[in-house]
């Protein structure tokens, strides 16, 4: 049997509720699973996350897979990943520009020769 660690949606129409649940792949995304292994409400202001990490951990260790989004979620609950809503994360543009190296202007003395002894004529001249 190949146990699956995903989400199985709960609550009213147009306001989802999730429960973390470890099931049989097989069975249906709201039908039969395994354990309860913690809860998810995105519609929270933050999104709530409640997860059992030692429910999770001796699933894993069983073998179980978590899907891609319930990896995320566990990932949040242990505190390995800060999650930003697509409101405020930064643009592609905005990230592809913070990565580049700054672009340093070129320094005055560069652009003007310096001489050696800047000093030495006019201690000429006062001789």
């Amino acid at each position: 049997m190949a146990v699956k660690i995903r989400l199985a949606r709960a609550g009213a129409k147009k306001a989802p509720f999730y429960r973390v649940v470890a099931a049989d792949s097989r069975a249906p995304r709201d039908g039969r699973f395994i354990e309860i292994l913690g809860r998810y409400n995105p519609r929270t202001k933050p999104s709530t996350v409640e997860i059992d990490l030692e429910k999770v951990d001796a699933w894993l260790a069983k073998g179980a897979q978590p899907t891609e989004t319930a990896a995320k979620l566990i990932a949040i609950a242990r505190g390995e990943k800060q999650y930003a809503p697509k409101e405020q994360r930064p643009s592609a543009k905005a990230a592809a520009k913070a990565a580049e190296p700054p672009s340093a202007p070129e320094s005055a003395e560069a652009e003007t020769p310096a001489t050696e002894d800047a000093g030495e004529p006019e201690a000429a001249e006062a001789e």
